[in-house]
């Protein structure tokens, strides 16, 4: 699927399955905030874009996901690497799911998103 905010801040699926994912990010200077570290908004959508990615495969025909929050935790700053996040899809009911993501740089965990996503279908009203 094409993805274009993924292309703009160049995220990586590396493997997506129904209910998991992995996907990446090498650090570059345009992910860095003015103390150069990698800002949190940008691990924030590598966890939501992972998210998607593994629910995604378990939604129906016609069925599409959203975000409904998502709550961040940051362990560790980033400076430099590659950022690999793992994804689980926890629980999925009938219009409610929920997922985890655990973000890695090497071995170091540096920080983890549980998230609830709607399942719903697009109406007519909404195009």
């Amino acid at each position: 699927m094409k993805h274009p905010f993924a292309e703009l801040i160049d995220l990586h699926c590396e493997e997506a399955t129904a209910g998991a994912s992995t996907m990446t990010l090498v650090v570059a200077p345009q992910h860095l905030n003015p103390h150069e570290v990698v800002h949190g908004a940008v691990l924030y959508a590598l966890a939501d874009t992972g998210m998607g990615t593994a629910l995604y495969p378990t939604l129906e025909a016609g069925e599409i996901c959203a975000t409904i929050e998502i709550k961040m935790n940051y362990f560790k700053p980033v400076f430099e690497g590659q950022v690999v996040c793992r994804t689980t899809l926890l629980n999925r009911g009938r219009t409610v799911a929920n997922l985890e993501s655990r973000l890695y740089v090497g071995e170091v965990l540096v920080g983890m998103a549980n998230g609830n996503y709607a399942i719903f279908r697009r109406s007519r009203a909404e195009g």
